[in-house]
């Protein structure tokens, strides 16, 4: 098969040699290094460096210094250094969809796709001064004037996946940049190269030196940058156990923290669906990015009659998807991350056949000519998985689905309603009233009806309830702009002489 044609080049070679941080500008990588693996070969790409304690406080002391002035800086100006971002990130979106294939596995085009997602919330952020518009009231109370402002928080960090390099990472820094924050990021360890690359493209848009800084590493840089006292905020995307430490200590510390963890996202079909609309919605949703998507469907509430059809349509779906190198033509579902990503899905699927589940497809053993040492998986699907069992409760992140069979409606809100996950759910049906019912009861952050992933745009924003999501505020949209600024209130009052003290609170009179 042929490969895709690389059609933009690139604006620094990030994929030479070992892998630095970005404070300031680009720092050589030194000290402890880790590999970074192509999942498609299972071979080291190249090395990427683990920031200790130091460096994180270099990151954050250069972005303390660059704070006053950027933050001082009118919000107009700061919208036109990311309206040249934007520019920039289209320009160059193909050569930063070929890094993040290269290091996370996903298939090009699904790349692409990532960086538009980012995209649209540059996009967004760059009507900041709209958003930062506050309230105002005239004569609140005899010769008072009342007004409220948002104003930045300080230095604030993004802690991000390794699932979605460039588009969870633009889900925080257009928007904490925008609103006059200056920024530290700690990408994921196992795709380190998009972080340096928009950090390139800021640069080359006019951002100052030390606006925005990148720090690769592991938990060290993590628990660094959660205890540091100039860190103000902290946003993070990861696994539910990491979001509630995060959380938990962030409060403790006065931090602010906005907290996404895991997800076991279920997909409803009614007995009146279109079923092969829902089979299309099945085979996207759950092998689309090898199932390593925080939206991903992992679970199949089939309710009546419906099953018997539905489970042997994905069946054969399943069997047939072109799995493969993502820089494949025609390829649709490329490896896990990392080999022990691979072992961990392994032994899920082991776990589901010993406690019972019908194993429908097994996706074991899959091998794929010229890259017998890539971390790849065929697709796999369970039917009969039953709520008690560790398939059904779990998280897997890969490309396993389980299908749950349920008698109505009202069955399969509950057997929703009842998981610790809440992030996304979706219903297929032709029915009007169910769609309403469902969206109206179902305890979750995010629905889609008749939309498998139901990932909102950027002026709406993301996040899911319980365990998916910890903290009052969503990522990106308006919520986003109050999690990265804090209200002032002013009263204002210009007395012609003296009137005598005055015991009371002011009030209107």
């Amino acid at each position: 098969m042929a490969s895709v044609a690389q059609t933009s080049p690139d604006p620094a070679d990030a994929r030479a040699g070992d892998l630095g941080h970005w404070i300031g500008g680009p720092v050589a990588a030194a000290g402890r290094l880790q590999d970074v693996f192509n999942p498609a070969t299972g071979r080291v790409a190249r090395r990427v460096a683990m920031a200790d304690a130091q460096v994180v406080s270099r990151a954050v002391a250069l972005a303390a210094a660059a704070l006053p002035a950027w933050a001082d800086t009118p919000p107009i100006r700061r919208a036109r250094v990311l309206n040249r971002f934007l520019a920039l990130l289209n320009e160059h979106r193909d050569g930063l969809a070929r890094l993040i294939t290269e290091e996370h596995g996903k298939v090009f085009s699904d790349a692409q796709g990532e960086i538009m997602r980012g995209i649209e919330v540059v996009e967004f952020a760059c009507g900041i001064p709209q958003l930062l518009k506050g309230d105002f009231t005239e004569q609140v109370a005899t010769g008072i004037d009342n007004w409220t402002v948002r104003q930045p928080l300080g230095v604030v960090a993004g802690i991000t996946p390794f699932n979605f390099p460039c588009m969870v990472p633009c889900w925080m820094f257009p928007l904490a940049l925008a609103a006059g924050n200056t920024f530290v990021l700690k990408p994921s360890e196992r795709d380190p190269s998009a972080s340096l690359f928009m950090a390139d493209l800021l640069r080359r848009a006019g951002l100052p030196d030390g606006v925005f800084n990148v720090v690769q590493g592991d938990k060290e840089a993590v628990e660094a940058l959660l205890g540091h006292p100039q860190v103000k905020a902290i946003s993070f995307v990861g696994s539910t156990p990491v979001a509630w430490h995060l959380y938990r200590r962030g409060a403790e510390l006065g931090k602010r923290v906005q907290a996404l963890g895991g997800a076991k996202n279920h997909l409803v079909v009614m007995p009146d669906a279109d079923i092969d609309q829902a089979v299309d919605g099945l085979i996207g949703a759950a092998y689309g990015s090898a199932g390593e998507r925080c939206m991903a469907i992992s679970v199949a509430v089939l309710v009546g009659e419906a099953a018997d059809h539905i489970v042997s349509k994905l069946a054969g779906r399943v069997r047939a998807l072109k799995i493969g190198d993502g820089m494949e033509a025609g390829v649709e579902m490329g490896p896990v991350v990392t080999r022990a990503a691979l072992e961990r899905i392994h032994h899920y699927v082991d776990t589901g056949v010993r406690e019972g589940a019908k194993l429908v497809v097994d996706g074991r053993g899959l091998e794929v000519p010229g890259h017998e040492g890539g971390f790849f998986l065929g697709g796999t699907l369970f039917d009969q998985v039953r709520p008690d069992m560790t398939l059904y409760k779990e998280e897997i992140f890969g490309p396993v689905l389980c299908c749950v069979r349920v008698a109505d409606l009202g069955q399969a809100i509950a057997l929703v309603n009842a998981h610790p996950f809440a992030n996304g759910v979706a219903c297929y049906t032709r029915d009007g009233g169910v769609a309403r019912e469902l969206a109206r009861h179902i305890e979750v952050g995010m629905v889609g009806i008749n939309v498998p992933i139901p990932v909102p745009m950027a002026w709406h924003g993301f996040g899911g309830w319980k365990s998916s999501l910890f903290g009052a505020l969503h990522a990106y949209g308006e919520e986003g702009v109050r999690f990265y600024t804090r209200q002032k209130s002013v009263m204002q009052r210009w007395p012609r002489g003296s009137s005598g003290a005055e015991f009371h609170l002011p009030a209107a009179k």
